[in-house]
This record gives C-alpha cells, structure tokens and sequence, in this order.
C-alpha cells in the first residue's frame, strides 16, 4: 500500500491513477491520517450479458385468478393490515 499527501497526490495524480488502474493500492492521507482510497473504476467497456426475453419462461406459475380482483377481506388487509397500521397519536 502507497500512502500519498494530499499535496503530493495534487501534483502527481495522472502517475497515482496510472498505478492505482494496474492493481496497486493508493491510499491518500490528510494530516499524517489515511482519508482517501484510489481505487480504479470497472471497466464499462466490457459489454453486459445480453438479457434475453422468456429466458425464465415455465419457471413460474401464476394461478388462473392472479388478475381478479381482491376480495373485500383482502383489499381490508391490504390497505390496513400491519404493514402500515394506522397512526395512533401519542
């Protein structure tokens, strides 16, 4: 680990970014106390796996009534189940 000033690093970044891109550890320090860690950002350019459509088809089953609407028990539950109960004032 290489600890650098705050003044040191000023002057030397483009060098201290350099090093910290090829794995080494940077370590930036104020008033003789580590602050900072320059660590190199990932790299953007690989391309993300491409998401493919249906690739969870079959994996899950919805039953026939998913879309019906909710029961009176249930739309009470929802709205006031304990999720968010109602505010008691103090």
């Amino acid at each position: 680990m290489a600890v650098f000033t705050v003044q040191t690093a000023k002057a030397d970044l483009d060098q201290l970014i350099a090093r910290a891109e090829a794995g080494e550890e940077i370590v930036i320090s104020r008033a003789d106390k580590p602050a900072v860690r320059l660590t190199p950002v990932a790299n953007t350019d690989e391309a993300a796996p491409l998401r493919q459509p249906g690739a969870l088809k079959g994996q899950f089953v919805l039953p026939d009534d998913f879309f019906d609407p909710l029961s009176e028990e249930e739309l009470r539950l929802w709205e006031d189940g304990p999720v968010f109960p109602p505010e008691r004032p103090d």
